[in-house]
């Protein structure tokens, strides 16, 4: 498997980011990462799709968007919207309707930030997701780099202490979506959970001082989509986007936090007696299952089935465990960083099925 390091959630000048595509790519390059998939808010910007070449290294950039109901106050319900090649945000006052036609046209549809909280002092709202009602969407947003500052502000003292210290914002994703996305895929529903950076590269001045909340680089070394493709990106577009789009509808990546430590090369995997199965993919229990987890660095991991811890471990790097129980399996690894215990990898389920024979 080829590991494509991607981050999306990603707002430019045409909306309410504070630079274009090249230079926000770029950024991408610096960081060292595959894919950037662009979303502004209401708008479908075309022409934009490609590479992004400097240095013998190469960025995909691809377009999707964010949409929500501006005629709702608060603007709740956003949903991202990606594989797609024309404008959606039409439908956005009917978010069923959405869902249904995006699916039609192979598309891919996640709630974004579903949980937030509102910071009074800075004017900052609740914008959460509330119409749960809905369904055959194809996921959550489980970590926003950028909601997840609204969960440590309290006052401006606060907002320039992050501004000026990022590093320190970071903790995993809110307990409300974890349970919420448990709830969900135990209730029979696949949904696959991606990390959005949701960046801005917010821009203010503090005297004579322009200070960037969260910038795109800082964004991009951070919270980020680790995607298990089949093959490396070819430098075909419309090849290596239908590749990036396939992997997100399935599930086959997971969530890493890659500014303590790079989460590149984390795997989780079940293999059977006939079979194996990766993220996103489901295998039969028939006469009993091994999950194998292996680590880039040591840490402490926690095996999840139907929503449950029921098995952790410490420092370890490598994992096998036999199963005998058909269920949902995921896992959560925590590191040490900067004084606390924070989230660092999350990975999409195995989905376990049938009975032992």
């Amino acid at each position: 498997m080829e590991e494509l390091v991607t981050n999306l959630h990603i707002h430019t000048v045409f909306s309410d980011g504070s630079e274009k595509h090249k230079q926000i790519a770029e950024a991408a390059r610096t960081a060292g990462l595959d894919v950037v998939i662009f979303t502004d808010h209401n708008l479908y910007v075309q022409g934009i799709e490609g590479y992004f070449r400097k240095d013998h290294r190469d960025v995909l950039m691809l377009a999707g968007e964010e949409i929500h109901d501006q005629t709702l106050i608060p603007q709740r319900n956003h949903m991202l919207v990606l594989g797609m090649d024309k404008e959606m945000s039409t439908l956005a006052h009917q978010p069923q309707l959405l869902i249904d036609q995006v699916n039609r046209s192979g598309g891919l549809s996640f709630l974004a930030h579903p949980f937030e909280r509102a910071v009074p002092a800075l004017n900052q709202r609740d914008i959460s997701w509330e119409n749960w009602d809905i369904s055959r969407y194809t996921g959550i947003e489980l970590w926003n780099g950028f909601s997840e500052l609204k969960y440590v502000l309290h006052n401006k003292l606060d907002a320039l202490f992050y501004a000026l210290f990022p590093m320190f914002i970071h903790h995993g994703p809110p307990k409300a979506t974890l349970k919420k996305w448990d709830e969900l895929l135990n209730s029979g529903k696949r949904v696959v959970a991606i990390a959005g950076a949701d960046a801005h590269g917010l821009k203010f001045r503090l005297g004579p001082q322009q200070l960037t909340v969260l910038p795109y680089l800082f964004h991009f070394r951070t919270i980020n989509n680790h995607i298990l493709a089949p093959e490396p990106l070819s430098g075909e577009i419309v090849k290596d986007r239908r590749m990036v789009m396939e992997a997100l509808r399935k599930g086959s990546l997971y969530i890493g936090y890659d500014l303590p430590f790079s989460t590149s090369g984390f795997r989780f995997s079940a293999q059977g007696r006939n079979q194996t199965a990766t993220m996103g993919e489901e295998i039969q229990l028939n006469e009993g299952i091994t999950l194998q987890v292996r680590l880039p660095a040591p840490a402490v991991c926690r095996l999840i089935r139907d929503g449950k811890n029921v098995r952790s471990w410490k420092d370890r790097e490598v994992i096998m465990q036999y199963i005998d129980k058909p269920g949902i399996y995921r896992v959560e690894c925590y590191i040490q960083y900067l004084g606390k215990q924070r989230g660092w990898i999350y990975s999409n389920p195995i989905y376990v099925v049938g009975d032992l024979n």
